[in-house]
């Protein structure tokens, strides 16, 4: 039961991930907040790669970012960054497809060469903390960069103020 809920909430929230970045204007890619900030197409390109992740956090025990290479494309092209993030949508709607109880309660880590970057963590907390949570937080940061620049934020849990005020 608990993976059939995952997997609604996953085709729910990539519903209100594919909203968001299709709302990132072209003469705004460019865009960051502060100097030590992503520009809003590195963000929105971020966004798109942590769906690649799911691959590896759900088929593999030990995820070697070193080791595996994703071309993303410039960061200021939205329509590439569009196509990657529906490609690896595909990709981690396959990866969560294989998830089992058994699978969510092995551990799983996260490495850049020798370094452990995360875990070693149960799968499950993995797929709630690392993969779903990590997208939800750096959408927050888009809709602020959407706010920021004049942007329209489309309504994700329902109308935005500006939605509730035509």
């Amino acid at each position: 039961m608990l993976i059939q809920y995952l997997t609604q909430e996953f085709e729910h929230e990539v519903s209100n991930t594919r909203k968001l970045l299709q709302a990132v204007s072209e003469k705004d890619i460019a865009y960051k907040p502060a100097a030590i900030s992503w520009t809003m197409g590195e963000l929105a390109q971020h966004i798109a790669t942590i769906y690649y992740w799911y691959v590896g956090a759900l088929t593999q025990d030990v995820y070697d970012l070193a080791s595996d290479k994703l071309e993303r494309g410039e960061a200021s092209d939205l329509q590439a960054t569009l196509a990657l993030f529906e490609a690896n949508v595909k990709k981690a709607r396959e990866a969560l497809s294989t998830l089992t109880p058994e699978k969510l309660d092995q551990e799983w880590t996260m490495k850049a060469g020798d370094r452990v970057v995360l875990g070693p963590l149960p799968r499950g907390m993995v797929t709630r903390g690392f993969l779903f949570n990590h997208i939800y937080h750096h959408r927050g940061e888009l809709i602020v960069y959407l706010r920021a620049t004049g942007n329209p934020v489309p309504g994700l849990y329902g109308p935005t103020y500006e939605e509730s005020r035509r």
